[in-house]
């Protein structure tokens, strides 16, 4: 068993020929229930997390956490995960497609692989999955934010060396707190990365959700309508 770059681990396994014969027969049982719950129609569909033979997929705003061979209830059928590549492989209405991590597709019609489509939560905040120096991270999309924000713990958790940046003080309302302005070697979400970001490491818990701030989001092009935020980088 190996462990990639993503910190996902890989192995084999090896099945008798009734195992074989049992799986495929379960995986083809799979896929016609996929076929005929295909009724439900599923117009959107966003990889929302990765994992070795699992993933979440949001379906029309449904969050489904479907193994491999799984169908969801709208007819999509998880057929392959592959973490280093950001993506999976799933069945609906009879067709095959790829799904990139935190690209929205619909009706099969992928956005632009340089546009992000995101949809309020209930409480009217938009998140992203994300990357910060090749460790994954969910943000808070904050356009009152300067500069990409996060708490010291997770600062550390990422490996950043923050006291080693400039520091500074902040006003919260639990009072002042020490800060560091330091420099992220890539921020990404879905196909946008950017390097050199300018971030901001508060000392203590606080916020507690890493903040995608204006140093990240004024190199990209947003249009809000309603419950949908669409980010496209500009150039």
């Amino acid at each position: 068993m190996s462990k990639d770059q993503n910190g996902f681990f890989h192995g084999a396994s090896i099945l008798a020929p009734a195992q074989v014969h049992r799986n495929l027969l379960l995986l083809l049982f799979a896929s016609l229930l996929g076929l005929a719950s295909f009724s439900a129609s599923a117009t959107e569909l966003t990889l929302y997390a990765l994992f070795q033979d699992k993933a979440i997929v949001m379906v029309d705003g449904q969050r489904r956490m479907l193994a491999v061979g799984a169908t969801s209830p709208e007819g999509v059928t998880l057929i392959s995960t592959d973490t280093v590549r950001e993506e999976a492989e799933i069945q609906l209405g009879g067709k095959r497609q790829n799904l990139q991590l935190g690209v929205v597709m619909s009706a099969f019609e992928a956005v632009a692989r340089d546009t992000i489509l995101l949809y309020a939560d209930s409480r009217g905040f938009f998140h992203a999955e994300g990357v910060i120096n090749k460790t994954q991270v969910r943000f808070l999309v904050d356009t009152g934010a300067s500069i990409v924000a996060m708490n010291s713990g997770l600062a550390q958790r990422l490996g950043i060396n923050y006291k080693t940046g400039q520091p500074g003080v902040a006003k919260t309302a639990s009072g002042h707190v020490r800060t560091y302005l330091v420099r992220l070697d890539s921020v990404r979400i879905g196909d946008i990365v950017l390097r050199n970001v300018e971030a901001g490491v508060i000392e203590g818990q606080q916020p507690d959700t890493p903040l995608l701030g204006m140093s990240f989001l004024n190199a990209l092009e947003m249009r809000r309508e309603g419950d949908r935020m669409e980010l496209k980088k500009r150039y």
